[in-house]
């Protein structure tokens, strides 16, 4: 970065600190290598939120290719923020890294994503006794359980929107607007075994209102399993000559069978978006009744709720914290490349701003850096990825104690 830009950066954030009374961001590992985790649906602290998950990369300002091999390991909070490497991986992206986590109720066991020959596999690791065992399988989204994941097609991700799928196998279906033998697998974690439970094909013939645009090709992202474990929600999005570079989206939940298909949301452009409960997912989306907003939608119903209209007027990574009072996002750079990350609090329906991250020019497209926020099993940490620091894209931690418990007592 720029030394005066990042001067300027730093000046700011202090500023908005003193003034906001915002807790202070620390880094947790440093360069010369870069450091990042990726998406904010995935758990990237242990349950104690001692260990925090994380990628090493020598590189960035470019697409992963095939013989780009970077490190997966985690940082010891309780020793010096000592980096612990836990192995490497082949295959990858900057939005997403390797779909590396903690197995959901596991103190020890993680999970990440590699490529062997031309099969992209996962490999499930005690980071302990340091034993590990590959499927042969990549995986996107862990049931709660931990004994079954979903995923989709990494190599037609990469086909259709860079910077989600990974390098080094091509999609065989290029060609090829909507397989009826590509979609979405369930994958037994024990013995690596997978059923095809939705395929491009079923999406596709559900009737979209005015009809695909001529051309278009087909595709599924953002999987995650509800919090019981009996649905999944994902995005159908397609491309052709009237989405041109964009693309058009509906966001559909399943059984965890993959039947009982349900259109959600069918107006094309929803985006980001968390399970809040068992039947209710907030995204961010259009709809007739306020446009451009989050909403909580009902599952199985037409029933749909704006949430924060005032206060959460842009596009974010949204979680709720444990207990669900809170909203934990972050927006993209604004016109001054600062990404803000804050709290929101579903009962005082107030704002807290948690931090303002200055992302330089060159932190753009598909090797951009969002901050992507993810909490700690308590709610009182949050780790962000952010090149603000001068150095690269880096982890650092917040510590939203002081936001969350002095709230409490109200709850």
């Amino acid at each position: 970065m720029n030394r005066r830009l990042f001067l300027q950066s730093a000046a700011a954030s202090a500023a908005l600190r003193a003034d906001q009374r915002i807790p202070p961001a620390r880094a947790i590992i440093r360069g010369p290598k870069f450091h990042w985790f990726g998406y904010y649906d995935k758990l990237e602290f242990d349950p104690s939120g001692r260990y925090v998950l994380g990628l090493e990369v020598d590189f960035e300002h470019r697409s992963p290719r095939p013989d780009d091999v970077i490190k997966a390991g985690m940082v010891d909070t309780a020793d010096g923020d000592r980096w612990i490497e836990l192995g490497e991986t082949r295959a990858w992206n900057w939005q997403q890294g390797c779909m590396l986590q903690w197995l959901p109720g596991s103190h020890t066991e993680v999970l990440w994503n590699d490529r062997s020959g031309d099969q992209f596999v996962c490999h499930i690791m005690d980071v302990r006794t340091r034993k590990r065992r590959t499927i042969p399988s990549a995986v996107y989204a862990v049931s709660p359980d931990a004994t079954w994941a979903i995923t989709t097609d990494f190599r037609r991700l990469n086909h259709t929107r860079p910077g989600y799928g990974y390098a080094g196998i091509p999609d065989p279906n290029a060609e090829t607007a909507a397989p009826n033998d590509v979609g979405i697998w369930k994958v037994d974690l024990a013995t690596g075994k997978q059923r095809l439970v939705v395929s491009l094909a079923d999406a596709a013939r559900i009737p979209y209102p005015g009809g695909y645009s001529r051309g278009a090709k087909h595709w599924f992202n953002h999987l995650l399993v509800s919090p019981d474990g009996s649905r999944f929600i994902f995005l159908h999005r397609w491309r052709g000559e009237k989405e041109g570079r964009g693309f058009s989206t509906r966001m559909f939940t399943a059984g965890a069978d993959g039947k009982d298909l349900y259109v959600l949301d069918p107006y094309g452009k929803t985006s980001h978006f968390i399970w809040r409960d068992a039947r209710h997912i907030l995204a961010w989306a259009w709809h007739p009744s306020h446009g451009d907003k989050f909403y909580l939608f009902r599952d199985k119903t037409d029933r749909v709720e704006v949430v924060a209209p005032d206060v959460m007027t842009v596009n974010g990574h949204c979680t709720y914290l444990p207990g669900s009072r809170w909203i934990l996002n972050d927006t993209y750079p604004d016109k001054q490349r600062f990404q803000h990350v804050y709290l929101y609090d579903t009962k005082t329906h107030t704002r807290h701003p948690l931090g303002s991250f200055y992302s330089p020019p060159e932190y753009t497209g598909e090797w951009r850096c969002d901050t992507h926020p993810r909490f700690s099993p308590d709610g009182e940490k949050v780790v962000v990825d952010s090149p603000h620091g001068g150095n690269g894209r880096q982890l650092y931690l917040i510590d939203i104690s002081s936001i969350v418990d002095n709230k409490r007592s109200d709850g």
